[in-house]
């Protein structure tokens, strides 16, 4: 009998076990993005509601420059059939390795090559099948173009001069595939590489310049070498669905290599000199063309649009209005997140989501973004604020939807009548936002390529309830 009621204890304190782990389970399943307990919803002294959404497709108004580590990005995208088309060009300048010193050892011998530009690979977006062409040009010494600007990605474009210097057409795909670069007593594994033949010309040119301090001293000063050679340009054709991603700055695979054969101690040999980007003076310029569903409904007229288009910036942004806050109870929030679910769109298998989302909200004269200080867990580190992406939100969760935590906003909304304010998500390389904590504007890193990834989210009025574009109260009554 003893041992009868011991079994039938143990069971009890098992099943009290799982009964316990089953209701916290289900407690927090759909709220895994946040950390704390929320207490358990039982209608009597905690409850659960939605409010919702008003969604409106925008432009968004790029601001975003160009740093001089960021990836720059390539290629044409002209088949996107929910978002229309995409032109990416390049510009960056190159410098000496080493000024005083004469690259080519002996002018009068040297016998020009060859000459190739090589940019370093980093990844690719769209359709990695199709080819790209990219032809190279000189950037013209009156364009506008210098080395201590930070250019937008919606710049106007920089004048070219003269003929074109060289092009590439190559199939995405195979960048990253080993290739075996052969010449005379030098054979090189290759990967991750792209490498443009340029004219000949353009190495004999830079053969005539010289270490003097006169205007054909290139070598002497980086100044006046760019004086002479502003830099190039790398302008895509309108070809391919793919967009290509190049390091700049990665002097290991990104260079203008010019090999030649000189003359030494009356022994021919043939050698390579090697110029990098080494300093400020880079640009990235993006151009969207609207199309399909994106450019439907950027000019539908709408106010409360069903569906909302985002792609990574520049592009496109989505405005939420949640007028239901403006007459909510009083009331204590444990949980306040709006939720937003992916719906399938044409080729989004080659068209993927973007790296991550970001919300912020808008001032009444929507000139300042601010953001959401407590709920972020934000923190100042001077060149820039960081923020805890997994606990406020903007990655895709396991069960296909992105949630933002902004439970103490909509806290200070019903209890302090604060600011109702119209919310804005988007998918940047950095958001320019003021703390209104750290009472200053700062930049905020969210991902790290620049027009990579589109994504189209159930909007406020989407004809199935359960994906709407929603925000999720869970609370008690004071």
């Amino acid at each position: 009998m003893k041992n009868n009621k011991t079994v039938l204890s143990f069971i009890a304190i098992v099943a009290t076990v799982a009964i316990v782990f089953s209701a916290c389970k289900k407690i927090n399943e759909a709220t895994e993005l946040g950390g704390g307990l929320i207490p358990p919803i039982d209608n009597i002294n905690t409850f659960e509601t939605f409010l919702d959404i008003e969604t409106d497709n925008l432009l968004f108004s790029d601001t975003t420059k160009v740093y001089f580590n960021d990836d720059l990005v390539l290629g044409y995208i002209g088949n996107d059939p929910e978002f229309g088309a995409t032109n990416a060009d390049a510009y960056f300048n190159i410098s000496s390795s080493s000024y005083f010193t004469y690259p080519f050892i002996n002018r009068d011998s040297v016998i020009i090559d060859s000459v190739i530009l090589s940019l370093s690979y980093q990844g690719a977006y769209g359709d990695t099948n199709s080819f790209n062409t990219v032809r190279v040009f000189e950037i013209a010494q009156n364009a506008g173009f210098n080395d201590t600007t930070l250019y937008k990605y919606n710049n106007p474009d920089f004048a070219t001069t003269g003929a074109e210097l060289g092009s590439k057409t190559f199939q995405i795909k195979k960048l990253s595939d080993s290739i075996l670069h052969i010449r005379k007593r030098d054979t090189t594994k290759l990967a991750n590489v792209i490498r443009i033949p340029l004219t000949n010309q353009l190495g004999e040119r830079l053969k005539g310049y010289d270490t003097t301090n006169t205007a054909n001293g290139a070598f002497r000063t980086d100044s006046i070498f760019k004086t002479l050679f502003r830099g190039f340009a790398i302008k895509s054709d309108n070809s391919g669905n793919a967009l290509t991603y190049i390091s700049s700055t990665d002097n290991i695979k990104t260079k203008l290599i010019v090999y030649f054969q000189v003359t030494k101690n009356g022994v021919k040999d043939t050698t390579s000199t090697e110029f990098y980007h080494l300093t400020g003076g880079q640009a990235n310029i993006v151009k969207r063309t609207p199309g399909g569903g994106w450019s439907s409904y950027l000019t539908n007229g709408t106010p409360n649009d069903d569906k909302i288009y985002l792609q990574g910036v520049p592009g496109s942004y989505g405005s939420l209005k949640i007028p239901g806050l403006d007459t909510f109870s009083n009331a204590v929030v444990h949980r306040a997140e709006i939720i937003a679910t992916p719906l399938r769109s044409t080729e989004d298998g080659q068209f993927v989501q973007p790296l991550g989302l970001f919300l912020d909200r808008i001032n009444n004269a929507g000139d300042t973004a601010s953001t959401f200080d407590i709920d972020m867990s934000l923190a100042d580190n001077f060149s820039a604020y960081t923020y805890d992406i997994t606990s406020f939100g903007g990655l895709l969760k396991s069960d296909s939807t992105y949630r933002f935590n902004i439970s103490r906003y909509v806290q200070n909304i019903i209890t302090k009548k604060s600011t109702n304010y119209k919310l804005r998500i988007y998918s940047p390389i950095r958001a320019f936002v003021y703390s209104p904590g750290y009472n200053r504007i700062n930049q905020i890193y969210v991902t790290d390529r620049v027009a990579y990834g589109r994504v189209v989210l159930a909007g406020g009025t989407y004809i199935n309830p359960a994906k709407r574009m929603r925000l999720r109260i869970v609370y008690s009554k004071l």
